[in-house]
Parts: C-alpha cells; sequence; structure tokens
C-alpha cells in the first residue's frame, strides 16, 4: 500500500515544491520510493499551472535537487487518499485543518518542523518569496534538516505496514 505525503504552503511555488523535492530524494535514497508517493499544493490557486519560482528552481539545482514542478491548488477531497498533509507554517495548518472534511483528517495536518528537534518552538518555515535569494538557502535548510526526522517517521509507518 502506497504512503502518500503532500506538502502544502500558500501558492505552491517557493515552499512546498522545494519541501516535495527534497523529500522525494530522501525517499529514494532510502529505497522508499515505490512505496511512498510525495506532491504539493498550495492553499491558493494563484499560481496553478505555473511552475516553481525560478529562485526556488535555482536553488534546488544548486543543491542537486529535481526543480521541475507545476502549481496547483490543494482540493479538500484529497485528504480521502493522503496519509499526511505537510503544512509549511501555522497559518497553512489552520487553512488545511479547517478544509478537513472530518476530524481524522484534520490530525493527518502536521507542521513540517515538527519533525526537526533543533527547531524547537520554532516551526514556522518563513515565505521567501517577498525577500532576497538567502531565503530560499534558509528554507532549504529548514526543509533539510525536517526531512530527516519526517523520514524516519514515514519509514516507521511504511514497514510497519510491510511487516
Amino acid at each position: 500500500m502506497t504512503y502518500r505525503v503532500c506538502f502544502v504552503c500558500t501558492g505552491n511555488i517557493c515552499r512546498s515544491p522545494m519541501a516535495e523535492s527534497v523529500f522525494r530524494a530522501r525517499v529514494e535514497e532510502a529505497g522508499l520510493d515505490g512505496l511512498v508517493e510525495v506532491d504539493s499544493a498550495g492553499t491558493g490557486g494563484w499560481h496553478e499551472g505555473e511552475p516553481a519560482d525560478p529562485r526556488t528552481v535555482a536553488v534546488l539545482q544548486e543543491h542537486g535537487y529535481a526543480g521541475e514542478h507545476t502549481a496547483r491548488q490543494f482540493d479538500p477531497s484529497w485528504f480521502e487518499r493522503l496519509d499526511l498533509v505537510i503544512a509549511l507554517d501555522t497559518g497553512h495548518a489552520k487553512a488545511l485543518r479547517r478544509l478537513a472534511p472530518t476530524e481524522r483528517d484534520a490530525l493527518k495536518v502536521r507542521l513540517l518542523r515538527s519533525y526537526d528537534p533543533a527547531a524547537g518552538d520554532d516551526l514556522e518555515v518563513p515565505d521567501p518569496y517577498y525577500g532576497a535569494r538567502d531565503g530560499f538557502e534558509e528554507c532549504l535548510e529548514m526543509v533539510e534538516a525536517a526531512s530527516a526526522g519526517l523520514l524516519a517517521a514515514v519509514r516507521e509507518h511504511v514497514e510497519g505496514q510491510t511487516a
């Protein structure tokens, strides 16, 4: 059975495509790519059909990640097929929980940085869109740091299903 993870930010052109690309690479490195499906979306549809922000693509490619992406808006009907909905900040988490059709679906929503023990109480991945390029680098560092913990949690669930 495939375990499905969807990363969600505002417009699906900066943070969530970055998280999707990084986590997909971690899943492949772990040999779980046949068992885990990774996706992303935005809470809004402003950029639907557009590629990721050029700064996101550049930072990803410079660090060895894929940068190809097409933005789309999160649809509440997806909750049914998703196992985890990973929000990049608390505003996204609140919006997603409001969209959740059931309490069980709302419990699928988690903050990405909650998987990074070093994050402490700072669970926000700041939106780099309106800032300089260093904000995209900082975003990547946060995503990479949290991806290890997220992978461990997903691996535990997947291996529990296949045991």
